[in-house]
């Protein structure tokens, strides 16, 4: 992967996990229905293929 190529994927990560963290922040403990705990975890679960996917570029 070039250089440029590998900082745009990691800024892209960057993005998707500060989404993360900004969904996680808003998310009311309380009230969280299943459908909201599903889509943090398909977050999580596209974050580590991507951070996966990184580390086999760099490789």
């Amino acid at each position: 992967m070039k250089p440029t190529e590998h900082k745009q994927q990691m800024d892209l990560l960057k993005e998707r996990l500060s989404d993360f963290l900004e969904t996680l922040n808003h998310l009311e403990p309380e009230t969280a229905d299943l459908e909201e705990i599903d889509r943090l975890i398909l977050m999580i679960d596209e974050i580590d293929a991507k951070v996966a996917q990184l580390r086999d570029s760099e490789n």
